[in-house]
């Protein structure tokens, strides 16, 4: 439904000829997660890029609540139905931000990880590549950021809807680990869930980005140099035979407890 109007928006897109009917056009929404239309051709990618670049320059103009899909379609000159057909509803463009901001982060970090094999430093590394990729949104993050401590909020970097943002992350974070010098010294085990505490050690860093004030996020940058050689030195630890046990017993707690709450990961 349309917030504003309170009508049903067209499911069609002009881009791609005549408008679908309401079960061809479900269908084609569903091809990607959070209803979001699978682009078929370079046209209709631009059409999608079109919608996400608006939305996140009026989330930043007039804040995330006071911003309707209606007012984005307005100003990308499309019409709703369009806007619509391409983002299910306002909270799937923040789904958009998310792979999008992920997937910028990746690329980023990779490429200054490049000839560093000391695991602290690369971990240090792609923690700061995201706050720097992240820097142009720091104003308006809070608006939605604040949604993270709850999974059912679509809005969240734990809900289904966030697994592909999620993967993209903890595929890195699985670079960062098999390229350092730690790679071969680590209890396999501990290897295989390394990536996804890594990741969550990103969402520590991302919600005391979201609330720092100072100058460049400068507290953030300090308290990601303070903690990684702390992580390592701690993940360090683990490979000797006296830890085996406390590993043992926080695999289990991770198992058990923690990755539950992480939502579905993309392919499960």
């Amino acid at each position: 439904m349309d917030e504003q109007t309170g009508s049903t928006p067209s499911t069609g897109d002009p881009t791609e000829g005549p408008a679908q009917d309401p079960a061809s056009a479900s269908a084609s929404a569903a091809e990607l997660p959070g209803g979001r239309a699978r682009p078929k051709t370079g046209k209709s990618e631009q059409t999608r890029a079109l919608i996400l670049e608006t939305a996140m320059r009026l989330f930043q103009e007039r804040g995330y609540e006071k911003t309707t899909m209606r007012a984005i379609a307005t100003e990308a000159g499309i019409s709703v139905g369009n806007a619509y057909y391409y983002f299910a509803g306002k909270e799937f463009l923040i789904q958009g931000f998310y792979d999008r901001m992920t997937m910028e982060h990746a690329a980023e970090a990779r490429a200054r990880l490049r000839g560093h094999t000391d695991f602290a430093k690369r971990l240090e590394i792609a923690l700061l590549a995201w706050i720097d990729c992240a820097a142009p949104y720091h104003e308006f993050a809070a608006q939605f950021f604040r949604t993270a401590a709850d999974p059912n909020n679509s809005l969240s970097p734990f809900a289904n809807e966030s697994h592909r943002a999620r993967t993209t992350a903890v595929d890195l974070f699985r670079d960062v680990l098999t390229g350092s010098d730690l790679r071969t010294k680590l209890d396999a085990e501990l290897t295989e869930l390394l990536p996804d505490m890594l990741w969550l050690h990103l969402m520590i860093t991302v919600l005391y980005w979201v609330f720092d004030r100072t100058p460049d996020t400068e507290r953030t940058r300090a308290f990601v140099r303070r903690s990684t050689p702390m992580a390592a030195r701690v993940i360090r630890l683990s490979r000797y035979r006296v830890f085996r046990p406390i590993v043992r017993d926080a695999k289990g707690l991770i198992q058990d407890f923690i990755l539950p709450t992480m939502g579905a990961r993309a392919g499960n």
